[in-house]
């Protein structure tokens, strides 16, 4: 099996990676001079002169993937820029560095319409903008920005629960197992319905014909795996699904790893790139965050093609 079937294109902002870090002004400078990476300490300071009220909020075991050991977020409310007020936004800090800033309320004339560059395309009823790692969605008054790790598992879809929740949003469930509804070999008519309901949307892509496994490909958006909504992709062959791909962050890895030894044992196979569980099986990918699930016997082809074991 070929090295490209394994590392599939994720995702269509995938080239945002190396875009050039300089050259342009980045759209968080609105906020009062704020940077993307900056630390808590130095935002708050900025956007307190800028802002009606502020409170920070530290989540206590960290589910956010990005963060290794410290996720944070830092509420503001009657943000002041040059055109106008935000409303409210919510800026998310993973081991001291923001990462995501969520803005809701007036987006578009107080932040967007500062905006220099053209919308580069249309996605899932976003405008975005890849210079500025800017994703708006009109309809909800929403503006999302986030850095490059943040785009990989597609948290633009993210609703933080610090943004419109009063009191402290309710957890959900972290069972550490792999959704148990994701049941390999089982035909789409039989997992439709599940891969509905326990998504927030959900949206089909037909795939290339280089690919002799795989004909479609469901991507679920929402779906919950140790207690934070992800994207799914769930891959058919025949109508049945094969492969499956849960896009992660590098700063969860280690809960990852201790989730997937705890349901299924120590791994069968270790180098750099890969961790393997599960008879070949279930993979803990670590170049590209992501856990990958497969079907019994393709399991034991990658097992012999792909990793030469």
């Amino acid at each position: 099996m070929p090295l490209k079937n394994l590392s599939r294109a994720v995702f269509v902002f995938v080239f945002v990676f190396t875009l050039p870090r300089t050259g342009f002004s980045q759209i968080e400078n609105q906020f009062n001079g704020i940077r993307l990476k900056e630390s808590l300490q130095s935002v708050k300071a900025k956007l307190d002169k800028v802002s009606e009220h502020s409170k920070v909020i530290k989540v206590k075991k960290p589910l956010y993937p990005l963060a290794q050991y410290d996720e944070k977020h830092l509420v503001c409310t009657g943000i002041n820029l040059e055109k106008g007020t935000i409303n409210k936004a919510v800026f998310t800090f993973s081991d001291d560095s923001l990462t995501f800033i969520e803005a809701k309320g007036n987006v578009e004339k107080a932040l967007v319409s500062q905006v220099k560059d053209t919308i580069s395309w249309h996605y899932l009823g976003y405008d975005v903008y890849q210079k500025q790692k800017l994703f708006v969605h009109k309809e909800t008054d929403v503006a999302r920005i986030m850095t490059d790790e943040a785009i990989h598992p597609n948290l633009f879809v993210w609703e933080n629960p610090y943004l419109n929740g009063k009191g402290k949003p309710e957890p959900l469930e972290n069972t550490g197992l792999i959704p148990s509804f994701l049941k390999m070999g089982a035909s789409y008519d039989e997992l439709q319905k599940d891969l509905e309901s326990h998504s927030a949307f959900t949206s089909r892509r037909d795939l290339p014909d280089g690919d002799p496994n795989a004909q479609y490909q469901i991507n679920c958006f929402g779906v919950n795996y140790l207690g934070f909504p992800r994207k799914i992709e769930a891959r058919f062959g025949d109508d049945t699904l094969n492969v499956v791909w849960i896009l992660t962050a590098k700063g969860e890895e280690d809960r990852i790893r201790k989730a997937l030894i705890n349901q299924f044992g120590k791994p069968v196979f270790e180098d750099e790139t890969w961790e393997i569980y599960n008879d070949w099986q279930v993979g803990l990918r670590k170049d590209k965050p992501e856990v990958l699930l497969l079907e019994k016997e393709l399991g034991q082809v990658y097992k012999k093609e792909f990793f030469k074991q």
